[in-house]
């Protein structure tokens, strides 16, 4: 009787322990005790976890990537791992997807503090944003010559990154790994699954590499560029007379970063003309938003009075907000960041980088095409009013690539919709390679739309269709 007594007692308790082991599976699990971010200044109470710190990934050279690790906000242990570049080449992920776009929190106005992001993506999966390259953000190295860089070298050290960090949270070494990124990450995502692919094919241990998403991606320049011109005519902002210039004088064919010098004098003058006209007052990343004016916030701050960088709903400052808030030294070493002391102040993108002038005119086409020939889905996005990528150029590169590999359209182009509205338009070839708007964002799809944005990325991690079926009609 007593035995029994005893051994009832021996399985309430371990039922309790698993119970607990389970809620605490990153205690369980071993995950790097030394990186992990007890809270971060003027953060709002979270559930989940955060880890921020570095790997090496070259010793010798002293060369080393900053991280920043969330866990998914519920059942993080079920959840796959989404690795985010920001692009430039040369811009923070961490300044930009993490606290700028999808990461689980904004900057407060004041620069000092935090806000809950209630669209964030770990909503939907763990995610992993990486300072790369080294000198880019926290990144950094002892070598002074790996500053001088380009997508190749990006991309190999982007793999042994991981490779590392995954000895630190050995829990991810099975767990489904989705990439993405915007931007110049149309270089590095497509480069970095490449190598990846590429070395699942040599080794055993393999990275369970399920798919791949970039948002208004640089993929061929020849295409991009010209797309830009007819984004700023098309959308009013420059003239019929500018427009034609442009279209009649301007030889895209072959275009490269450094062709400027073949181009003809009234190609090159009409679009500077062009250049000129956008750049100065217009936020050319979101043509709808207001620009900000970092003097006017100061003077707010100052009168502890913020109610003039609002535009439609969206925080014009929050770049310039976010730049305050990274410099503080105590969020640096909440974040255990900075550890070598470097002589330059934090900035969102890098004044340190010398990269290639050319790996820019590479075409991405190709990369993509072997992604997709080894069974990878793909998902290009793109906010319909960024006129630095937009959409005019990446949706003739998709449909180019579906016709190379001999794709059907497997969802025709329609509208797909949320919440009961228009979210953006898709169109679907071979049933692996999707290319889809969304309605009202632009170059930093999740900044602008950040509801849209999480319900295209939320179906791109769980393999859904966006959803294309219209919402039953309005009654009054």
């Amino acid at each position: 009787m007593a035995s029994g007594k005893w051994m009832f007692f021996y399985v309430a308790v371990m039922v309790m322990v698993l119970q607990w082991l389970g809620n605490n599976h990153n205690l369980a699990e071993g995950y790097p005790e030394e990186d992990l971010v007890t809270k971060l200044p003027g953060q709002p109470e979270v559930a989940f976890r955060q880890f921020a710190g570095y790997v090496d990934v070259d010793i010798k050279a002293g060369r080393s990537l900053f991280y920043y690790f969330v866990e998914a906000e519920k059942q993080p242990h079920t959840k796959p791992l989404t690795l985010w570049l920001n692009g430039g080449p040369g811009c923070s992920s961490i300044g930009g997807g993490a606290f700028t776009e999808l990461g689980p929190f904004y900057p407060a106005g004041d620069g000092r503090g935090l806000r809950r992001n209630s669209k964030s993506w770990n909503k939907a999966s763990n995610l992993l944003f990486v300072d790369s390259p080294a000198g880019v953000g926290w990144s950094y190295s002892n070598t002074t010559s790996d500053y001088t860089t380009g997508d190749e070298s990006t991309a190999k050290d982007m793999l042994v990154f991981l490779l590392r960090w995954l000895e630190k949270f050995p829990e991810f070494r099975t767990r489904n790994l989705f990439l993405a990124g915007e931007s110049y990450a149309g270089h590095y995502i497509p480069q970095l699954a490449d190598v990846i692919l590429e070395y699942n094919s040599r080794h055993s241990n393999r990275f369970k590499l399920k798919g791949i998403a970039v948002g208004n991606p640089l993929l061929k320049l020849d295409r991009d560029v010209p797309a830009t011109y007819e984004f700023f005519w098309s959308h009013g902002m420059i003239s019929d007379e500018l427009g034609l210039t442009i279209m009649n004088q301007c030889n895209f064919e072959d275009y490269t970063f450094s062709s400027s010098h073949n181009i003809s004098k009234p190609c090159e003058d009409a679009m500077s003309e062009a250049g000129t006209i956008i750049t100065q007052y217009v936020n050319y990343y979101d043509v709808l938003l207001d620009i900000c004016y970092p003097t006017l916030v100061e003077q707010e701050l100052r009168l502890k009075k913020m109610g003039t960088k609002i535009s439609v709903g969206v925080d014009v400052c929050m770049s310039y907000e976010e730049q305050l808030y990274l410099s503080l030294p105590e969020v640096q070493q909440a974040l255990h960041a900075n550890r070598t002391n470097l002589p330059y102040s934090w900035s969102m993108c890098s004044g340190l980088l010398n990269y290639s002038d050319t790996d820019g005119n590479m075409n991405i086409l190709p990369i993509l095409k072997r992604i997709l020939t080894r069974k990878i889905p793909i998902w290009v996005f793109s906010g319909d009013e960024d006129s630095v990528i937009p959409l005019l150029g990446s949706r003739t590169l998709v449909k180019e690539l579906a016709e190379d590999l001999n794709f059907n359209t497997t969802v025709p182009y329609g509208a797909w919709f949320h919440k009961g509205q228009v979210g953006g338009w898709v169109i679907e070839y071979g049933d692996i390679l999707t290319f889809a708007t969304v309605r009202g964002a632009a170059h930093m799809v999740p900044y602008a739309q950040p509801s849209r944005a999480l319900h295209l990325f939320s179906s791109f991690v769980l393999g859904r269709r966006l959803p294309n079926k219209s919402p039953p009609p309005l009654h009054d």
